[in-house]
């Protein structure tokens, strides 16, 4: 037997704001709130589905630097240019790292500043 994972919980100052950031890059819809925790996760599936669900918790402590755990994205319906330009818009940002012009990956960082990579290759939607 095995685990998985079913869900990646993130403190945050503004729940809402990060769920609604993150259900426009991944195509979520929210689950639903318990106390100060939001939980987000794919329509019609939520908790316990294939992909692991979000949930947002509230946070007054500061962020300390670097996380030291980051998000990969894929494209699933266009190419890595049109994805950019389009997490651009719903809110992500440009992040230099060092990574240099020639990475196959872009770093951004999401309305709170948590750095995640859009990589290169496209995958299926699942």
């Amino acid at each position: 037997m095995a685990c998985r994972i079913t869900e990646l919980v993130i403190d945050c100052a503004e729940p809402q704001r990060l769920a609604d950031f993150w259900c426009a890059v991944l195509g979520y819809v929210e689950v639903g709130w318990e106390g100060d925790a939001l939980e987000i996760g794919p329509p019609g599936i939520g908790f316990g589905g294939p992909q692991p669900t979000l949930v947002f918790v509230r946070s007054t402590e500061p962020k300390r630097g670097k996380l030291p755990l980051h998000l990969d994205v894929n494209a699933t319906d266009r190419d890595q240019d049109a994805e950019l330009e389009r997490l651009l818009g719903v809110g992500a940002r440009k992040v230099d790292i060092g990574q240099g012009g020639d990475a196959a990956w872009h770093v951004l960082a999401d309305p709170e500043g948590n750095e995640f990579c859009l990589l290169r290759r496209r995958v299926d939607a699942v």
